[in-house]
């Protein structure tokens, strides 16, 4: 690839004013009207009436929130990318950054419950409108983990150290996913950067799952959870809300003595991740093996709080002697174990693998920390509580946004979905009292695009 004229010939200027960078938004915000969030904003999210207008118009100013993240704005001032071109011929209502800052700073902790509402409500309009969670009344999973969004300067209202020795804020996320569909938020909750990962685990697990439920989760519902949220309040939780557990267990000396109690003979050789094939000696090089125990949880809580259920062990064994741990008892010499606690109705290969896959929410987090989370972008605590829970829902319009467009895009990154289907560039016509998008010839994803734009400006069902 060379340029194809002298320096001297080529110039640059700002002036069209039919142009915009973000063609795809225009879908994008229409998916989001039909599933009815202007609405939701506009009936739930309430602030008080003050004399600069800050809390007017809550619906226009959580659109404005939306649409800049689903284009890839990651910041308060990224929000002017808004404001070009044709853009205020393609939409209106949308809002400066200034005013956008004020607005998110005048949020208190009971207003963030109000926008977590309007993003439980949404999912639950998503999944019902876009094949957002096929499969979801056969199997679905929950994943819960937390992550610290590293912060800088002495501004940021509730930044600490915690666990990962960084400075920042604490994230808890909870997700949902099918075996068929990529996973989406389902709840958010921003927490001091010091806060144990357990902290409120119990009742933010009940709104996961009831979110779930109400997203159409009627069939197996399994937590997943790392050792972190290993807990009777957790666990009990789950029981009464219908939900199975699949909780990573750790190697506590209750833990080690019933890991002890397993017959040689019970370890069942399985595929491990990047494992190597043996032809010779058919085997996997990996060796890792699998058995399962029951195993009774909480013996030192009164008798209702105890808990029965099977232990699934994997264990691998360790590449050489200088990786054993100093102090450890013979039990480990020669292999690392992992155990999980679950009451999964799966056969215990299938319930292990299961487990496994808990690391799906590591791929969310990212994913986040990539668009609209990549900064925690004020001062005030709440005002970025209220920046995750609308950066969690752009995500998931995002992701119905892509389940619209193709099979690829369903489980496709946000981020992918945006540089494909939502940054595209587009001039605006007008003929005839109608509006032309104008989008570039050859568009690699051409057919995607007119398969999202099609359904979402198709008359509503009956």
């Amino acid at each position: 690839m060379r340029s194809s004229h002298a320096a001297a010939a080529v110039s640059s200027a700002f002036d069209d004013p039919n142009l915009i960078a973000y063609g795809g938004l225009e879908p994008v915000v229409r998916l989001a009207e039909r599933c009815g969030l202007p609405k939701l904003a506009g009936e739930h999210v309430r602030l008080p009436a003050s004399k600069d207008g800050t809390g007017a118009f809550p619906a226009a100013k959580l659109m404005s929130l939306v649409g800049g993240m689903a284009a890839g704005a990651d910041s308060i001032d990224d929000m002017d990318r808004l404001r070009h071109g044709a853009m205020g011929r393609l939409f209106t209502g949308v809002r400066a950054p200034s005013t956008l800052g004020s607005f998110l700073r005048s949020f208190t902790h009971g207003h963030v419950k109000q926008v977590h509402a309007v993003a439980r409500r949404f999912l639950h309009e998503l999944a019902r409108h876009t094949p957002l969670l096929p499969g979801a009344d056969q199997a679905a999973y929950v994943d819960i983990d937390d992550t610290i969004r590293r912060t800088h300067g002495y501004a940021k209202q509730g930044a600490g150290y915690g666990y990962s020795k960084v400075k920042g804020l604490n994230a808890l996320l909870g997700v949902v996913s099918t075996p068929l569909s990529a996973p989406v938020i389902a709840a958010t909750r921003l927490r001091k950067g010091p806060a144990n990962s357990a902290r409120g685990a119990a009742a933010f697990v009940a709104e996961t799952i009831r979110t779930a439920r109400a997203c159409g989760a009627s069939g197996l519902l399994v937590l997943r959870a790392d050792s972190a949220f290993y807990g009777a309040d957790v666990i009990n939780v789950c029981r009464a809300l219908g939900a199975r557990y699949s909780i990573t267990m750790r190697m506590n000396a209750s833990v080690k003595a019933t890991i002890a109690r397993i017959d040689e003979d019970a370890w069942t050789p399985i595929k491990y991740p990047q494992a190597v094939w043996d032809d010779e000696g058919q085997c996997w090089i990996s060796d890792a093996e699998i058995a399962e125990i029951l195993y009774t949880a909480f013996t030192s809580k009164p008798k209702k709080q105890q808990v029965t259920a099977r232990l699934i062990v994997r264990r691998v064994k360790r590449l050489s002697a200088g990786t054993v741990p100093a102090g450890q008892g013979t039990l480990f010499d020669t292999w690392r174990y992992h155990a999980a606690f679950t009451d999964s109705p799966l056969a215990v290969r299938d319930a292990e693998r299961d487990h496994r896959r808990h690391a799906v929410v590591e791929q969310v987090i990212a994913d986040v920390k990539n668009s609209g989370f990549a900064h925690a972008p004020s001062g005030h605590f709440q005002a970025n509580a209220a920046w995750l829970a609308l950066a969690a829902l752009a995500h998931n319009l995002t992701r119905a946004v892509g389940a619209l467009a193709s099979a690829f895009h369903a489980r496709a990154t946000t981020a992918t979905i945006r540089d494909r289907l939502i940054n595209v560039p587009a001039r605006l016509a007008r003929s005839a009292r109608r509006l032309t998008l104008h989008l570039p010839e050859r568009w690699p994803w051409s057919e995607d695009f007119t398969q999202l734009f099609s359904t979402v400006h198709a008359p509503p069902a009956l």
